[in-house]
């Protein structure tokens, strides 16, 4: 008997764990407490950082995480919502520097070390993704996840900091080394044939990649409805996520045009104090 097709019904389910929750609730308090010590922490910060929590838990605590070990299609909405909607947005709520503005000596002296000058840099950000992805989903690393609950926890885990790590690089909000702000479209433009490759690799697959995905299957689906949904969840990783991250560069164009009018300004006024 075939799979019965997934319907609003599902919509009920709830995947909550206690240690996800109370870390989620734990950094929202964190953030909001130190934003307030602060003068003037843009606001609009603050508000990226809630809804990257949101977004956190819908992908993670929601039908989307109760499902997404049964369902390859499922997964890979909860991986584009963590790496590519709520790691821009932290990125965008810029957590480092809050830290460094608030934490003690010591915390500015670990984000000032070499360790974290290294991690944070454009390239490295870049390598992590430009990896992580085809790892994540075109080895047999799946399998692993699929088997241990704990190893699913850390790919969930890192889907953010790699996405974090690399939006960061692209919207260059923080401290640290920072790309021109036209390099910031052709770097996110660059990472964008990862996401195609991995996602057409799965759509075009002439069997199931992970022998795992069969014990993990809702019960009573067949060998050609795994594979189909295999196919699916490619066909939603190529398309959603080369459509996130063309999305992802209009505020990078906005942040590149604000960038080329400051400039001009001041070479006007360099200019016009010279009598040019």
């Amino acid at each position: 008997m075939l799979n019965a097709p997934f319907s609003w019904h599902h919509l009920n389910e709830w995947n909550l764990g206690v240690i996800p929750i109370i870390l989620m609730l734990c950094a929202g308090l964190i953030y909001f407490q130190y934003a307030r010590k602060v003068r003037a922490w843009p606001t609009v910060r603050t508000v990226c950082f809630g809804l990257g929590l949101l977004i956190t838990f819908i992908a993670t605590q929601t039908f989307v995480g109760f499902y997404d070990m049964e369902y390859f299609s499922d997964h890979m909405i909860q991986h584009l919502l963590l790496i590519m909607v709520a790691a821009p947005l932290f990125a965008l709520s810029a957590p480092l520097d809050l830290a460094y503005d608030v934490g003690s000596a010591t915390m500015r002296a670990w984000l000032d070390s070499k360790f974290m000058e290294r991690l944070t840099h454009p390239l490295v950000a870049f390598v992590l993704y430009f990896f992580f992805i085809p790892l994540t989903h075109l080895t047999g690393f799946m399998n692993l996840m699929m088997e241990h609950q704990w190893i699913h926890q850390l790919e969930e885990l890192g889907f953010l900091v790699v996405g974090y790590l690399f939006f960061r690089a692209a919207f260059g909000l923080e401290r640290g080394f920072k790309l021109h702000p036209g390099l910031r479209l052709v770097y996110v433009m660059a990472a964008v044939p990862v996401d195609t490759f991995t996602g057409l690799v799965l759509s075009n697959s002439s069997r199931v990649p992970f022998s795992h995905f069969a014990a993990m299957a809702p019960r009573g689906s067949s060998a050609a409805w795994r594979l189909s949904d295999i196919k699916l969840g490619g066909g939603i990783m190529w398309i959603g996520g080369d459509a996130l991250m063309l999305l992802a560069c209009i505020p990078i164009a906005v942040m590149w045009v604000r960038w080329e009018m400051v400039q001009t300004k001041k070479l006007d006024a360099i200019l016009d104090a010279q009598g040019i």
